[in-house]
């Protein structure tokens, strides 16, 4: 085949390839966030935090235990925190991480990298740290709010709520205290702020770099939120903007983890990223049982 056909044969498949509207992105963005949110470990699944105590930490299913699972066997093994350690020793129950039956491990925590998730029966635990705290985050993959999900409800899915919007980087970058639902502080990477306007009015976005995360993420409370929408606001993500420019879709604004479970540890909205705006786009709030 001569270049020249080969180029030609190249440009037909490129035309004749479908480029994907905006309503089938969304559209694929919203199966694929109902798929992870239904998975068997997934927000819905979560059923338990709680703190550990330093020295041994009893753990299983009743009262005679230091932590109470509220699932597995009544006393399904110790935890013993001392120091930088965190070492699981299994009480002759069958328990394992990665597949493999363990009796004892050494635990990592979400602070440090991938946690150590533990599992027995139909759930598992790792452990996580929250403002200086170390507590264990509990899964169960038969949790009623999974079983029993009814589905979310969404606004029409409108162009009008996809902005090409400026971004303005601050110089330097710096960081911005977010406060979560359990009252802790986090310093949070905040590079720059997204600039839109709506009817001809400014409104801006303080945008987060969540640690291991490419896409900025944005936190924000609108005029619906606490009616259509959840009451402490809702989260989105975009790419990296490009040449001073970056584009954000409310489409694709989602109800928090605690929009579903209490056992979440939910960030909230700065002050920055309340807005006078109905943002009439993405999520509305979850009208099943929580």
């Amino acid at each position: 085949m001569s270049l020249v056909a080969a180029f030609g044969l190249s440009l037909a498949l490129a035309a004749s390839t479908p480029v994907q509207s905006h309503q089938e992105q969304v559209e694929a963005w919203r199966k694929g966030r109902v798929e992870r949110l239904t998975s068997p470990t997934g927000w819905l699944t979560l059923v338990g935090l709680h703190w550990i105590k330093p020295g041994i930490n009893r753990i299983g299913n009743g009262d005679g235990v230091d932590i109470n699972l509220g699932r597995g066997p009544a006393e399904l093994g110790t935890l013993r925190w001392e120091g930088e350690r965190l070492y699981f020793r299994a009480n002759g129950e069958v328990v394992t991480v990665d597949d493999q039956p363990v009796l004892g491990i050494d635990l990592v925590a979400d602070s440090k990298g991938t946690p150590t998730v533990v599992k027995f029966g139909t759930a598992q635990f790792y452990v996580v740290e929250r403002g200086g705290r170390l507590g264990l985050r509990v899964k169960d993959s038969t949790s009623p709010v999974r079983t029993e999900f009814a589905g979310i409800d969404y606004f029409a899915i409108g162009e009008q709520w996809r902005f090409e919007a400026k971004w303005e980087a601050h110089e330097p970058p710096r960081t911005m205290e977010i406060v979560t639902v359990l009252g802790d502080q986090e310093q949070i990477p905040n590079p720059g702020r997204a600039v839109f306007e709506v009817d001809g009015k400014q409104y801006a976005l303080e945008a987060l770099v969540e640690e291991g995360e490419e896409r900025l993420f944005f936190i924000v409370f609108d005029a619906t939120s606490g009616k259509q929408t959840y009451g402490s606001g809702r989260f989105f993500y975009a790419d990296q903007p490009v040449a001073g420019k970056i584009t954000i879709d409310f489409n694709q604004a989602y109800n928090p983890p605690c929009a579903f479970t209490e056992f979440s540890t939910c960030q909230l909205p700065p002050p920055e990223n309340r807005l006078r705006l109905a943002i009439e786009a993405g999520e509305k709030k979850y009208a099943g049982p929580h």
